[in-house]
C-alpha cells in the first residue's frame, strides 16, 4: 500500500506540467473561490453544469488517467451514492391529498406536471427528493474536486506568493501575514510526511502477521493506542527536524531573514482565463439562479 500514490488528495503534480500549471496562482484562487462560491443558490442545471466543468478542464489539461482516476474515482462513488441515497428517501413533504369528487366525476389533468416522478413498492421519487439529491451530490463533488485540482496544479510555494500578493494590504492592520503564510507554506509541506509516516506504521504492522482474531478487543485497541503513540512521536521528531533546519539556514524570524517564496507574473493565458472567468460569471448570473 502506497499512500503517496494511493492517495494523492492534496498533493503537488510535478510531471507532467498542463496548462494549469502554467497560469498565475492568483488567477486559479480566483476561479477556486468562484467554484466554491457559484453553487450557492443555483438551480440543479446549474450544479450540474459546474461539475460538468470541472471533468472538461481536467480532461483538457491531460492530467494523467492514474492521478484523476484516483482522486475522482472515489469522489464520483461517493457522489452517485449520496444521490441514490437522498433521492430515494422521503423528501419531506409528509403531505396527503383525498379527491374531492367521485372517481367517474373526476376532472382531468390540465397540466402534465406531476410531482411524484417514479413510483414503484417502497420507492419514490419527487421533485422535491431529486431537486436535494442533485444538490447535495454536485455540491460534495464540485467543493472536494476544485480543491483538490487547485492544490493538484499549484505548487505550495505558489499558493503562499499569491495569497501574500492579495493579503499584502493587511499589514497596516499589524497582521503577520508572512508568519501565517509560513505556516501555511510548512503545512502544506507536511502532508507528504504525515502520509509517509502512517504508510510506514502500516508496513511494519503487516509484516509482523499479527493474528487480530485471537488477540481479542482489549489487546487490539492496546496496540493501535501504541501505534497512535508512536505516530505522534514520529510527526513532532519531523516537525524538531523541520525547525533545527531553519535555525541553522539563518532563519529567526520574517523580519530578519526575507522570504522569497515564488516570481508572479501574469501572462497572456492569465488574462484568457480571467477574461473566462467574467464568461462563467455573466453566464452564472444571468440563468444560473434556483427557480
Amino acid at each position: 500500500m502506497d499512500l503517496l500514490r494511493s492517495l494523492p488528495i492534496g498533493l503537488y503534480l510535478e510531471q507532467p506540467v498542463t496548462w494549469m500549471h502554467h497560469l498565475d496562482s492568483r488567477v486559479k484562487m480566483f476561479w477556486l473561490t468562484s467554484f466554491l462560491i457559484a453553487p450557492l443558490l443555483a438551480n440543479p442545471y446549474c450544479r450540474l453544469g459546474l461539475s460538468s466543468l470541472l471533468i472538461i478542464i481536467t480532461l483538457t489539461a491531460r492530467i494523467p488517467w492514474r492521478v484523476w482516476r484516483q482522486q475522482m474515482g472515489w469522489l464520483l462513488m461517493i457522489a452517485c451514492f449520496a444521490f441514490l441515497m437522498t433521492a430515494t428517501f422521503p423528501d419531506g413533504m409528509a403531505i396527503e391529498h383525498q379527491i374531492r369528487l367521485p372517481q367517474e366525476f373526476s376532472l382531468p389533468q390540465p397540466t402534465d406536471y406531476r410531482y411524484v416522478i417514479w413510483s414503484g413498492g417502497p420507492v419514490t421519487i419527487t421533485r422535491r427528493s431529486l431537486d436535494l439529491g442533485i444538490r447535495i451530490s454536485t455540491t460534495l463533488f464540485t467543493l472536494v474536486y476544485s480543491s483538490s485540482l487547485f492544490l493538484l496544479t499549484t505548487a505550495p510555494e505558489e499558493i503562499t506568493a499569491g495569497l501574500e500578493s492579495l493579503i499584502k494590504p493587511l499589514r497596516r492592520l499589524n497582521v503577520p501575514v508572512t508568519e501565517i503564510l509560513l505556516t501555511l507554506t510548512l503545512s502544506l509541506r507536511f502532508i507528504p510526511l504525515v502520509l509517509e509516516e502512517v504508510q510506514n506504521l502500516a508496513r511494519s504492522i503487516r509484516t509482523r502477521a499479527i493474528n487480530w482474531k485471537k488477540l481479542g478487543l482489549n489487546r487490539s485497541l492496546q496496540i493501535w493506542l501504541m501505534v497512535a503513540e508512536k505516530l505522534l512521536e514520529n510527526l513532532l521528531l519531523r516537525a524538531e527536524q523541520i525547525a533545527s533546519a531553519m535555525t541553522v539556514r539563518g532563519f529567526t524570524s520574517p523580519n530578519e531573514h526575507k522570504v522569497e517564496w515564488h516570481q508572479l507574473r501574469i501572462r497572456w493565458c492569465d488574462w484568457l482565463a480571467l477574461a473566462s472567468l467574467l464568461v462563467f460569471w455573466g453566464v452564472r448570473l444571468t440563468w444560473g439562479w434556483k427557480i
